[in-house]
């Protein structure tokens, strides 16, 4: 895989995919975490005098109205506080000032595009990877490099479009996430999967793609209860999903040794944070009931099996980690992991939020920027975005 440092880019014209599509309230920046992965490629290619152009997406664009929450004009600010330097900012993504502002930077100058994804308003140009608009971005620059891993796995104009056109390469972010995640095409073994979350449709290829691999597959969170249905139990007011009930069936037929459910939940009554749980056996949920989160004992059946672990990922959380009851026995895995050295990947979205949250996130092994990027490469899937560099 070709990287940053592979190219030539003393006092080129360099364009920059980043992901900046980070949470903004009321303006400002609640989470940087993805920015400031992206800094040290910012900062290598202003190292060699580049002009640097940056791109990002910034949400979903559909209507008029997404336009101007999703403006990346706070990001262009805060992207000034972090590299310690003014971020010129462009309000359009395409014409005449635009190319202006691209004709009158200088070595060391910073540019940041408008949210690529504004082009979509419009016949969704960007993410359908319209050739035209490709064209047109790669004919702002002269090398082009990929370091937006969280959208790698999609082909759209701001990376497949513009690689497609220059000489590029990876940045410094998506280089760290291949070699991570790269591990798992051969792991060490004991090789330990850790699954939660909502839906079973959801990690249905990754079930696939690593139960030939894991020794063990953990599963919690809401995906769990559909398993238990599948063995024939009573799960009450669970979460279930009824069409990948067979698939489970078939995968507690064929690898029942390798999955381990849960013996016990913290159930309740009602979704909410106010209601006192119970704990209860996993056999025993009532018709009324509904688990929220895995039990004592299973949270100590886990410990159990990831302690002997030569390696680990993990997606997805364990319980209703978005309410304060039901984050604790994600949150002591995760605290059980760090503190045992156990080598741990943590792959992506919501388990690298509960891990920020609860101050593990630089602790573990490695946590992925990706969310759908990471599902789709623990998948086995090839992602456009990457494959598109030459």
């Amino acid at each position: 895989m070709k990287t940053v440092k592979d190219l030539d880019l003393e006092n080129k014209k360099v364009i920059i995919r980043c992901d900046f599509n980070v949470p903004i309230v009321d303006g400002k920046i609640v989470d940087d975490t993805r920015m400031v992965e992206s800094l040290k490629t910012i900062q290598y290619c202003l190292d060699h005098h580049c002009k640097v152009i940056l791109m990002s997406h910034l949400g979903r664009v559909k209507e008029e109205a997404d336009l101007a929450k999703n403006d990346l004009a706070p990001v262009a600010a805060h992207l000034s506080e972090l590299l310690h330097k003014e971020v010129l900012f462009s309000k359009k993504t395409r014409g005449q000032e635009l190319e202006e502002m691209i004709s009158r930077m200088e070595a060391g100058d910073v540019l940041l595009v408008q949210n690529t994804r504004y082009e979509d308003l419009d016949g969704k140009k960007e993410s359908s990877n319209d050739e035209e608009l490709g064209t047109y971005w790669a004919s702002l620059g002269e090398v082009f490099i990929n370091d937006a891993f969280g959208t790698a796995h999609r082909a759209h104009a701001s990376n497949v479009g513009i690689a497609s056109h220059l000489p590029s390469a990876v940045g410094f972010l998506i280089e760290k996430e291949l070699t991570a995640l790269s591990v798992l095409d051969n792991p060490p073994h004991p090789f330990v999967v850790i699954l939660g979350g909502a839906k079973v449709a959801d990690k249905i290829g990754v079930i696939e793609n690593l139960v030939g691999k894991a020794d063990k597959i953990l599963i919690g969170g809401g995906m769990s209860y559909t398993f238990l249905k599948a063995q024939g139990y009573e799960i009450g007011k669970s979460l279930f999903d009824e069409e990948s009930l067979d698939f489970c069936k078939r995968v507690l037929k064929e690898h029942g040794d390798k999955i381990v459910l849960p013996v016990d939940y913290a159930v309740t009554n009602e979704f909410t944070n106010d209601e006192e749980y119970r704990l209860k056996d996993a056999k025993e949920i009532a018709a009324d009931e509904m688990g929220l989160d895995i039990g004592e004992k299973t949270t100590m059946m886990f410990e159990d099996i990831l302690k002997e672990a030569a390696i680990a990922i993990w997606n997805g959380p364990l319980g209703v980690y978005e309410f304060e009851k039901y984050k604790k026995n994600t949150v002591r895995l995760l605290e059980f992991a760090v503190e045992n050295n156990i080598k741990i990947i943590l792959g992506g979205g919501d388990i690298v939020a509960a891990a920020t949250a609860a101050g593990y996130k630089e602790k573990v092994y490695h946590a992925s920027t990706g969310g759908g990027a990471t599902l789709e490469y623990l998948e086995g899937k090839g992602l456009p975005g990457i494959e598109a560099i030459h």
